[in-house]
């Protein structure tokens, strides 16, 4: 499967980020907009820079407190989408995550989120965008997995699907058993992290406590089997908010993360030769 990490798990300039994951063997990268933001170079040349690396820019994160909002500040929200989406052409991505509301203002109304999200797809839509929306583990009032396909599925609009992140699901110790019933096309990015366990704020522990598939305590075999099950078909990307990476070389840290991923598709592979053995002869039909 394709490969990518987000720039914010590496440290350095936007350009020694995009250099460090290319060299790592990455096929693409999610860019975050703090990178972008204090890049010195418009957003056309880190789409020129990716692409003479041979990297993709599989995602643009993250576009925050969208939903849930009256109706005065969904115009406003709805105009400030409308930036993204003319900054996504220049940059040549066609993803755009898009975090459940998480200030106390938000209303806690899934039929208004979902409108709301179906006016957002529909602004996408002319630029070609996509709307992946994702339950942050603090969310106001969307904070799991479930909830967030409950809205968007209501929504209901081609341009909008979801986006499903180990973190927020594995650390409130969600069942992911139930992402096999979203459908698989339904699923526009699969964002990846470990993390040891913690007894902290869950925004402390994402931000700072994140590590790679293998370094921590999440099932994350079994995370992305489930994923994979529903019929997920695109990238495996990398999210780690980590202190340390952040301060460490980033050639040397996207190594380290290409190599989690490899062990973790390893794993996957095993399990599904244990599973064609147990089916006996004959299981590939």
């Amino acid at each position: 499967m394709r490969r990518s990490i987000a720039t914010v798990s590496l440290s350095g300039t936007l350009e020694e980020k995009l250099r460090a994951a290319a060299a790592a063997g990455f096929d693409g990268v999610e860019i975050f907009e703090n990178d972008l933001v204090a890049a010195p170079v418009p957003p056309r040349e880190v789409r020129a820079m990716a692409a003479d690396l041979g990297l993709g820019i599989d995602l643009y994160q993250p576009f925050r407190d969208f939903e849930g909002v009256g109706d005065a500040q969904l115009e406003r929200n709805l105009r400030r989408a409308e930036a993204k989406f003319e900054l996504m052409l220049e940059l040549g991505t066609d993803t755009m995550l898009v975090c459940s509301n998480a200030s106390e203002a938000a209303i806690g109304d899934d039929a208004r989120a979902a409108a709301q999200l179906h006016r957002l797809a529909e602004a996408a839509s002319p630029y070609g965008v996509r709307i992946a929306y994702e339950a942050l583990a603090w969310g106001r009032h969307v904070d799991d997995y479930r909830h967030s396909w409950r809205i968007a599925s209501e929504a209901d609009h081609p341009c909008l699907g979801v986006c499903l992140d180990s973190f927020h699901i594995l650390s409130k110790r969600d069942d992911p058993a139930g992402i096999r019933d979203i459908p698989g096309e339904k699923i526009f990015f699969l964002q990846l992290a470990d993390a040891p366990y913690m007894a902290m704020d869950l925004l402390q522990w994402s931000r700072h406590y994140r590590c790679f598939p293998g370094q921590g305590g999440f099932d994350l075999t079994a995370f992305t089997r489930n994923v994979l099950e529903a019929g997920y078909t695109g990238p495996l990307s990398l999210e780690v908010f980590n202190d340390v990476f952040r301060a460490s070389d980033p050639h040397r840290t996207a190594a380290d993360a290409l190599r989690s991923l490899s062990v973790l598709e390893d794993a996957l592979g095993r399990e599904r030769a244990a599973e064609r053995v147990a089916e006996g002869p004959g299981a590939d039909g």
